[in-house]
């Protein structure tokens, strides 16, 4: 009976220490990452044997090859006739191309860059981005075209400092919202310094003037604002003022008035206020269901204003038809999605600085698609955005690209985390 006791007691024992053991194991595993999370956790995060997202890097081939062919094609009878280019038909795909060489070069460098970087620098990179916005407002310094100051000329390029804001109003967004995550409840600490700063970058967008990159950016912030947990009731408020602001700043613009009259009935002025959407609409109407073939659109023929880059839409619409606007709303559909599902493994892995940075290029990308598509459907008025990856411009494609190779960057360091590896 002795020896029975001590065997009971020797396996109770044994379990004891085996389950300290396997305590241990597990403060291990949490200081290491991964390992620490529930098997229902770990199972929506997915860890995969592949070094990159594999879709989300065919999504953005097949949206810069797309767009490098109809840059072409909506162009080449603008660069025969123009003397500025040489009359040479290929000279936009040239300069779209080595744009696009150009931005995926950046894209080369940026991915390099550890995500913990860009939050360390975001308040500073937001600062230049202010910096450049006032420097581009300063007479014999910003380029003014069609009575708009956007551009900075440097040497022989042009840069638009709006384009860049983009980018830093993404990480700056992200980096305030984990920055206030203690008090994301209080209006007056956490919601009203924000407020303030993009009072103040559309101030200086709206002297440019630039209301597309201030509606883009507006986006951007709430939508990181919202992820981020803060108070419901702030954005319950925004939804009614912010609706009347943009009101008030079209009525105080009489050329957004034209615009908003222009967009509400263009065939009532189809020379006039409604040129640019009539056309729009006559390119849709005329692509039907397959279009009338690559190279074969006639609004492209001087009748569509920048064909190439605001309406490129809707040549796409004329020359493929319903089935090509399917597919470039498909991958723009796609690589949204995927960067919400890359946000949402980042937060699962207590990354919250990430989650925020990817879901907010996701928004970003997503909303100037939406508006620029939407403008060149006749859903919203003239905004003057280009449509990422696809349109013409050099700015646009370097600022496009950073944020593609921002956005791999976040998931090839939650598929190293997930795998145990360090970032």
């Amino acid at each position: 009976m002795v020896s029975l006791a001590r065997s009971t007691n020797s396996i109770k024992l044994g379990k004891l220490l085996s389950k300290r053991r396997k305590d241990d194991l597990s403060k291990k595993a949490t200081a290491r990452g991964f390992n620490s999370y529930p098997s229902a956790v770990k199972s929506r995060m997915r860890p995969s044997h592949a070094q990159f997202d594999e879709l989300l890097i065919w999504v953005l081939i097949g949206l810069l090859t797309l767009g490098l062919v109809m840059v072409y094609s909506s162009s080449i009878a603008t660069a025969e006739a123009n003397k500025f280019t040489g009359y040479q038909p290929s000279f936009y795909l040239l300069r779209h191309g080595m744009n696009i060489t150009i931005g995926l070069i950046a894209g080369l460098f940026i991915f390099q860059v550890p995500v913990q970087n860009w939050q360390r620098y975001a308040p500073f990179l937001f600062l230049f981005g202010v910096a450049l916005l006032v420097l581009v407002l300063i007479p014999g310094i910003g380029r003014e075209v069609n009575h708009s100051r956007r551009w900075l000329p440097l040497f022989i390029i042009n840069l638009q400092p709006s384009e860049l804001m983009k980018l830093f109003a993404v990480l700056y967004a992200a980096d305030y919202t984990v920055r206030k995550a203690k008090i994301k409840h209080l209006f007056f600490k956490a919601f009203v310094p924000m407020l303030i700063v993009m009072a103040l970058i559309g101030t200086l967008l709206l002297l440019e003037p630039d209301m597309g990159a201030l509606v883009v950016i507006c986006a951007i912030a709430l939508a990181t604002l919202w992820l981020g947990g803060f108070n419901l009731a702030v954005f319950a408020g925004l939804i009614v003022s912010l609706p009347l602001l943009f009101a008030a700043m079209t009525i105080y613009a009489p050329y957004r008035m034209q615009r908003v009259i222009g967009f509400m009935d263009p065939w009532a002025d189809p020379f006039g206020k409604g040129y640019q959407l009539s056309h729009a609409l006559i390119a849709f109407g005329r692509g039907e269901w397959l279009g009338v073939g690559l190279g074969g659109s006639v609004e492209k023929l001087f009748y569509l204003p920048e064909a190439h880059t605001d309406f490129l839409m809707a040549v796409i619409a004329e020359e493929l038809g319903l089935v090509g606007v399917t597919a470039v709303i498909m991958l723009f559909a796609l690589l949204v999605v995927r960067a919400l599902q890359i946000g949402r493994q980042a937060a699962y892995l207590d990354r919250n600085f990430s989650a925020l940075v990817a879901q907010g290029i996701g928004v970003w990308i997503g909303a100037q698609a939406m508006i620029n598509i939407g403008v060149n459907m006749g859903v919203l008025p003239t905004k003057g955005l280009t449509l990422p990856f696809l349109s013409f411009g050099g700015s646009g494609m370097l600022v496009n690209c950073a944020a593609a190779a921002l956005l791999l960057r976040v998931d090839y360091e939650n598929r190293r985390i997930a795998r145990g590896q360090s970032v």
